[in-house]
């Protein structure tokens, strides 16, 4: 008596599931602990100062360059238009302060309607953007 064993030939599946469900727990999870930066959309040359401080991320920025452009949120912004763009940032960041970031070749009465603007606004944390001076 002769047993003919007939061995099954099974595939060999690796089962994927486990690891999308790491995968997507990982994405929701720097998703939600991710810090929105919104810049300004231009670079700017900032003037030094010996009293610079280095400010947490979570801020408005506003930049100023030479040539008396305005930007906000990486879009050109008329000066009429900037107390609005920052009352729409601020209910997205209530807690962000607004830096302006002024280029050292800039006009010292375009930053002050600037920043007259952002006080309009509401915001009262408002600080100017410098480069640490060196030693």
């Amino acid at each position: 008596m002769k047993r003919h064993v007939e061995t099954a030939h099974e595939e060999a599946d690796i089962n994927l599931t486990p690891m999308l469900d790491i995968v997507f727990i990982m994405l929701i999870f720097f998703v939600v602990t991710t810090s929105f930066v919104r810049e300004s959309g231009i670079e700017v040359d900032r003037p030094q100062a010996q009293t610079a401080k280095p400010r947490e991320s979570s801020n408005i920025l506003i930049a100023i360059n030479a040539g008396g452009e305005i930007w906000i949120d990486r879009h050109s912004v008329d000066i009429r238009a900037v107390r609005a763009a920052i009352e729409r940032l601020r209910a997205q960041n209530p807690e962000g302060a607004v830096i302006i970031q002024g280029d050292r070749s800039a006009q010292i009465g375009l930053l002050v309607k600037v920043m007259d603007q952002v006080r309009l606004a509401g915001v009262t944390n408002v600080a100017i953007a410098t480069e640490p001076a060196s030693p």
